[in-house]
């Protein structure tokens, strides 16, 4: 039985996925990310070599750079089917990464909104409660969330500055506006388009969540305005 083990990216911020993306700018890179996940099982650095007709060393190179960068998975398999003492050092095989990388410009988190409206519909069904009451509750518990992982990452005070980072880092744009803090950018803008009402309540509970796990002197307040996210961040 072969033995494997996956390369999970740890860095998912916006930087390391355009890095990644970027890094299949390259024409064999691209080609060789291309030929691993067409294949119905993980290949070697021979397989991937032969087929593309590249030097062994050219197609090694490449895979691990692909490997580096969460594009493609690494795997260690005896292909002889035999284990034990005898059987020879595994193969180092490569397939199509469990992670997904996805750029978008400017900054769009469906799979978030998703997951709080899929979250909050088996909680109605489970619960009774109303679709949209359990979105509000699961969108604040994800802003608290938010704001538990700053404190255990050693954030130590929740100023304005603390809290503009984490909202950055979910893809709201913001910026100052005197003494209050505006979102140039709504991560769920096409849904909005078409459900302002849920969407910008959602934003706000969430937003909400974090000021409150944070113990910060801003509240949040719905403030629509064109070209930006529904909410506004002002001094309580």
């Amino acid at each position: 039985m072969g033995v494997s083990f996956r390369l999970v990216v740890v860095d998912t911020s916006r930087e390391a996925r355009i890095l990644a993306v970027a890094t299949l700018d390259e024409p064999t890179r691209r080609r060789l990310y291309d030929h691993v996940v067409r294949q119905a099982a993980a290949v070697t650095r021979d397989e991937a070599a032969t087929a593309l007709g590249l030097p062994r060393a050219t197609a090694a190179f490449h895979l691990d750079r692909l490997a580096d960068e969460g594009l493609l998975d690494v795997v260690f398999e005896r292909r002889t089917g035999r284990s034990g003492p005898g059987a020879g050092r595994p193969s180092k095989l490569y397939r199509r990464s469990e992670n997904h990388v996805e750029v978008s410009l400017p900054e769009h988190r469906y799979d978030l909104a998703g997951r709080l409206l899929a979250a909050a519909i088996e909680d109605a069904e489970a619960t009774g409660e109303s679709p949209r009451e359990a979105l509000d509750r699961h969108a604040r518990q994800l802003g608290n969330q938010l704001a538990a992982t700053a404190r255990d990452a050693g954030t130590t005070e929740a100023g304005p500055e603390t809290v503009m980072r984490i909202l950055e880092a979910q893809g709201f744009e913001p910026r100052t506006d005197e003494d209050a803090i505006v979102l140039g950018n709504c991560p769920f803008h096409t849904l909005a388009q078409q459900h302002a009402d849920l969407v910008c309540e959602m934003n706000l509970c969430l937003i909400s969540g974090l000021l409150a796990g944070l113990s910060t002197k801003l509240q949040a307040h719905l403030r629509p305005q064109p070209r930006h996210c529904c909410v506004r961040l002002e001094p309580a």
